[in-house]
């Protein structure tokens, strides 16, 4: 399809001249544009194509400008966070948002605290920015290297390129030698003695944060960019996810969290991959690796989750203390009764205290796993979706993830842009109108005499032979 804009005609003549050749009949709706910003709709008016704001308030505005400045913003940040830190009287405070808090010597772990948040926030604005950087500078020239022309495509395929890169780092982290070594390896029993334990390995306090931080992040961005058709689902998978990563972390269930975000996040490492090779048209690949995530899917959530939901109901009983506990890894006391005074606030108080009560009962186990159980319940909603994606794959219409908007075969120029009348950037004056004395009083330039040929002709001055030679005789009496 030719996507050049018809050339802007000078004067009237030319109009005439080239309309009825080459610019289509003027309908209600414009034609479907890929590139050009301007058209010609008659010989007399030119449209420019802006993308829609309809009833824009100051929060889509803001968000608008957020999305479309993440990388100057999340940079700039990040630079003061680190020129604030060059000075000494400021590093006890800048430290936090870049190291781990709570270092004990004694044992060589992390504790817990309020602290923790500045590196959530540091991490948050790290993700932002290396998002926005990575989709703009290396995917996006990558997938039109590759061939990928339509804008909503090359979004698409920076932010499925961009996962599958987050959790090709992660994954592998959550699967590192220092947790496989650990005594709760293929060891479900193991999850859950040595309770309470309030303090971590520096590893896993980085991974936990560091993933808590990227679900936050994720809500963010479903919110500022733009909705698909599961954002509620995902907005509510987010929530409950990052609730739980919480949770696990100030309870002391680290181990079993980094166990749920392992089997979590192998199918999302999968998933992005096939994606990607779908937008860049590997099809046999793409339809491949779909069924490698489907067997993922299936095995690590529909299978190994439900497991670790069993042992949270039939083997805490048996091996967590029941009763509450209070203070430090060091001088931790208990089992006390739980408090009588509070109803069920006192089960909050380790997300905020970190030697406040924590307490293992009948209601901390169901409140645990309900909301591993809501989970579950999501993720068979998304399967069934996924079931029929592999139906289209077997009947030989190929892989294409039904639980995102239809994703490059929309006209996204006739949903996203709307034409305005080109107003124009100048304004057509008469000769008469134009002051050359005004002009030499600003410039300091003087005009110089013409000189006359001695060659004239009957009730015609010079000025206006020279107006008629250049087409302006019709604005001089």
């Amino acid at each position: 399809m030719n996507t050049s804009a018809p050339p802007i005609p000078s004067n009237g003549a030319d109009t005439q001249r080239t309309t009825s050749s080459r610019v289509p009949r003027r309908t209600g709706k414009p034609e479907h544009m890929n590139g050009p910003l301007y058209r010609q709709a008659n010989s007399n008016v030119v449209l420019v194509r802006r993308p829609k704001r309809k009833n824009e308030g100051a929060w889509k505005q803001l968000t608008r400008w957020f999305v479309d400045n993440q990388i100057g913003a999340s940079f700039n940040l990040l630079a003061l966070l680190f020129l604030a830190h060059g000075m000494p009287r400021a590093r006890d405070y800048t430290s936090k948002y870049f190291t781990l808090s709570y270092y004990n010597p004694q044992s060589g772990k992390y504790g817990l605290g309020s602290a923790d948040g500045y590196l959530i926030l540091f991490y948050i604005v790290l993700f932002t920015g290396l998002r926005a950087a990575a989709m703009e500078y290396l995917l996006a020239p990558l997938a039109k290297s590759q061939g990928i022309a339509k804008r909503k495509d090359i979004t698409r395929f920076s932010e499925q390129a961009w996962m599958a890169i987050y959790y090709t780092i992660f994954w592998p982290l959550g699967l590192s030698p220092s947790y496989t070594q650990s005594s709760s390896y293929l060891n479900l029993h193991e999850l859950w003695t040595a309770w309470p334990d309030r303090e971590v390995s520096g590893l896993m306090k980085a991974y936990m944060l560091a993933e808590l931080a990227f679900y936050l992040q994720g809500i963010i961005v479903i919110h500022i960019e733009e909705r698909r058709k599961d954002h509620w689902q995902m907005f509510i998978h987010h929530i409950v996810t990052c609730t739980l990563i919480y949770a696990s972390y100030r309870y002391g269930h680290t181990r079993v969290g980094n166990l749920i975000l392992v089997l979590m996040d192998v199918s999302d490492l999968i998933l992005p991959i096939a994606k990607c090779l779908k937008y860049l048209r590997y099809n046999t690949l793409c339809d491949l690796m779909f069924g490698l995530f489907m067997i993922s899917w299936f095995v690590a959530r529909h299978v190994l989750y439900l497991m670790v939901c069993y042992s949270v109901w039939a083997h805490t009983p048996e091996i967590m203390p029941h009763g509450c506990f209070k203070g430090a890894k060091t001088n931790v006391t208990g089992p006390f009764e739980p408090p009588t005074d509070q109803g069920p606030l006192y089960l909050l108080e380790p997300l905020w205290d970190p030697e406040g009560l924590v307490c293992y009962n009948e209601s901390v186990k169901w409140t645990f796993l309900s909301m591993l159980l809501f989970l579950e319940a999501l993720t068979i909603i998304w399967f069934s979706m996924i079931i029929r994606v592999a139906i289209r794959v077997v009947s030989g219409a190929g892989a294409d993830d039904t639980r995102s908007d239809d994703e490059g075969d929309a006209v996204e120029d006739e949903d996203e842009y709307t034409y305005e009348v080109a107003q124009p950037l100048e304004e057509e004056v008469g000769v008469d109108k134009i002051d050359l004395k005004n002009w030499e009083r600003r410039t300091g330039v003087k005009r110089t005499e013409p000189t006359t040929t001695g060659v004239s002709f009957p009730g015609h001055s010079d000025r206006k032979e020279l107006l008629g030679r250049i087409g302006c005789e019709k604005h001089v009496d």
